[in-house]
């Protein structure tokens, strides 16, 4: 039930198209544990700390959303099997405690020096982000858009048709690679990934080990049934030697439904004896295999990397930099920051925001950037910013905004129909909400573009409403470092709904 309750709100969020959900319930995505890193809020990181040591990894069991994802595939796959003799779903394996212990210090110790990219890679959170944001997200909206066709041929035009634009290649890939690997590793090693490959598991399987609260054996009652053994999915009941390895116990106390007998109890040990840990030399008899199968999770999230020319740089974009959205500072930080969970580019009500392929490189792989291709950031929105769990994109309020400069427009003359056609046009000017472009004469009672650098903040809408195709005769060039616009004066300020005009 604490899953249920801490895991459909952040689904919701995820998948809420319609904007109606409130925007206080980012709070769920804040208190995750690799987002509280980054963003420095270490009080969190402390108080999931210390109830891990008090009742075990009850984050992964009760908050992560990947986790719980992982139980819901767990539960599809049970439905319908027979638990007949001789039939088990997972047993007893030793812990790869090697491949996990390097992996999440690599992981965490890059972070430390500002590489991101296996954070991005192994989060729980922002996995989960990407699979709600690409995959299940367009799902709900395809569903609405069947529904609003049956209700149109009723006569009820309650509901409209949604286009899905800020899901890209690069990220549909991403996010199918992500659920194909937790199903494939759920079906055959249950949490092998939280225990395996997860980093946020590693750390907290390092303080669960010594937890107060536990799963320990009644070996009077216990028959040797094995059946704790064959439903705990994290593989962690050696029922011959009547232990729990609490390191990989998620505490989903599924052992102890399972136990007809009541020989298994969750209760407080304060006092643990010091047991010799396993050498790293004895491994167990399927070592091998279970090394491949972490191996093939790996590999079957490098696609992530090899997506070279699955969304090649924009054609239209001569500028080697993306656009990152206000509140970013600059690009360094924001790569170093950004985990890419897609909550802004879900969020984004202009729908602006969308995720990066390769063509920024592979350090800004899957992050989002400002894409003026239909639309342009809300001049008086700050979303993004408050939704952001790691702080890549620091909160803002409106008057910031107002003067953030993420970048700064580009005319090209030769590409304007006013100078190619000779024919007028204005419309980037028009939606301008600075007239940072305006119009100067130009030939007789034509009239072309100028753009004033100073008052420009990089919103985009002179990029996404200009006619020229397939390459537009104004493009917005990225600051690296934002900068600060001035502000209009009162003369100069349009206080027009840009949303009214059209070309």
């Amino acid at each position: 039930m604490l899953a249920i309750l801490f895991f459909s709100p952040i689904l919701l969020f995820f998948v809420d198209f319609t904007g109606k959900l409130p925007v206080r319930l980012h709070g769920l995505e804040h208190i995750q544990f690799i987002p509280s890193i980054l963003a420095g809020a270490y009080v969190i990181v402390a108080i999931w700390l210390a109830l891990t040591f008090v009742f075990g990894r009850v984050y992964c069991s009760v908050i992560c959303p990947a986790g719980i994802l992982q139980d819901v595939i767990n539960r599809i796959f049970c439905i319908g099997k027979k638990k007949k003799k001789g039939i088990r779903r997972f047993r007893y394996r030793l812990p790869s405690n090697v491949l996990r212990y390097v992996l999440a210090a690599v992981t965490f110790g890059t972070a430390v020096f500002g590489v991101t990219e296996l954070c991005l890679l192994l989060d729980p959170y922002s996995n989960f982000g990407r699979i709600a944001a690409n995959l299940f997200r367009p799902v709900v909206m395809e569903g609405n858009n069947l529904l609003a066709d049956g209700l149109g041929k009723a006569g009820n035009y309650s509901l409209y048709h949604i286009t899905i634009t800020s899901v890209t290649a690069a990220s549909l890939i991403a996010a199918g690679s992500a659920l194909v690997v937790f199903t494939l590793l759920v079906i055959f090693r249950g949490r092998l990934f939280c225990n395996t490959l997860c980093p946020v598991g590693a750390l907290l399987s390092v303080v669960s080990r010594y937890s107060i609260f536990r799963i320990v054996f009644d070996k009077k009652a216990c028959i040797q049934c094995r059946s704790c053994e064959y439903v705990c999915k994290a593989e962690a009941i050696d029922p011959k030697k009547m232990k729990v390895d609490m390191s990989r116990c998620v505490d989903c106390f599924n052992c102890l439904s399972s136990c007809r007998k009541g020989a298994l109890k969750y209760k407080p040990v304060p006092t643990v004896k010091k047991t010799a840990a396993a050498p790293v030399a004895a491994t167990p008899p399927d070592s091998r295999r279970t090394f491949l199968a972490t191996g093939v999770a790996v590999a079957a999230s490098l696609p992530l990397a090899l997506l070279k020319g699955q969304e090649a740089r924009r054609k239209d974009a001569p500028f080697s930099l993306p656009v990152t959205p206000p509140g970013s500072l600059n690009l360094t930080r924001f790569k170093d920051k950004c985990t890419a969970c897609h909550l802004c580019v879900t969020k984004c009500p202009s729908h602006v925001l969308r995720p990066a392929g390769m063509e920024y490189g592979f350090d800004y792989f899957l992050k989002p950037r400002m894409a003026y291709i239909d639309s342009y950031c809300n001049y008086e929105c700050v979303i993004c910013s408050e939704v952001c769990p790691t702080l890549a994109i620091r909160p803002l309020t409106v008057e910031d905004k107002k003067t953030t400069q993420t970048g700064i427009a580009r005319f090209f003359i030769d590409r304007c129909i006013v100078h190619t056609e000779e024919t007028d046009c204005g419309a980037c000017s028009e939606h301008c909400p600075t007239q940072a472009v305006h119009m100067i004469p130009y030939k007789g009672t034509l009239t072309i573009p100028k753009v004033e650098d100073e008052l420009c903040v990089g919103c985009g809408g002179c990029e996404s409403i200009c006619p020229v195709r397939p390459v537009r005769a104004i493009l917005i060039e990225a600051n690296e470092v934002h900068r600060l616009a001035e502000k209009p004066g009162e003369e100069e300020a349009l206080d027009v709904n840009v949303d009214e005009f059209g070309f």
